[in-house]
């Protein structure tokens, strides 16, 4: 994908931790947490996969398969671009960053050796159980389904969510971009839209 042209990054966030560790659900629950409140959130999932996001017979997919490196697919709700790696290395972090439209948070499922700040998510049910937090000082909270010592880092319920997005705008900043910021900055672009070309 073509590199967009400088600007800010927001306040990143990651949620880590093992497989079934409840990452996926405390991320879904941030997202609509965070959103609800008023914040235009971005987010990243790393996939340990060849995932597909257009079925086997859609058009995008018959244009994938017929040798397009990159697919678009356009509509009035959403927009999407494909795009092949053919053996080349996968993005580096940064540059998937890099590729989001401006919002106030990105919450990061996955990457978990990325030098970002960490909630960790844990579970009784987890396959792995060895505590990212030992080994990661970029983990600044522990979100458990059990109760547990975090050696110093605040600990909270998987089921915490308003406490969770609590700390997390805490430790990031302030997301910048408020709800009646962006609807001002709207009725402002409108109303330069709608005025008389002269």
């Amino acid at each position: 994908m073509p590199p967009r042209p400088a600007k800010s990054t927001p306040p990143i966030i990651g949620i880590a931790g093992w497989k079934k560790s409840g990452k996926t659900t405390l991320t879904v629950r941030l997202i609509e947490e965070l959103t609800r409140r008023g914040h235009k959130i971005a987010s990243v999932k790393h996939a340990h996969h060849a995932f597909q996001i257009d079925d086997a017979e859609t058009d995008s997919a018959r244009h994938r398969r017929a040798g397009a490196g990159e697919v678009a697919v356009v509509s009035g709700k959403r927009w999407a671009i494909v795009h092949e790696l053919d053996g080349a290395d996968e993005p580096d972090f940064a540059e998937v960053i890099s590729w989001l439209s401006p919002c106030d948070l990105v919450i990061v499922e996955g990457y978990k050796s990325a030098a970002i700040p960490k909630i960790e998510a844990r579970r009784l049910a987890s396959l792995t159980r060895r505590p990212l937090a030992d080994e990661d000082p970029e983990v600044i909270a522990i979100a458990a389904d059990y109760p547990l010592d975090g050696k110093g880092l605040p600990v909270f319920s998987l089921d915490d969510i308003a406490g969770i997005a609590d700390l997390i705008v805490a430790r990031v900043g302030p997301l910048k971009r408020s709800l009646a910021g962006r609807r001002s900055a709207e009725r402002r672009r409108k109303a330069t839209s709608d005025s008389p070309v002269e």
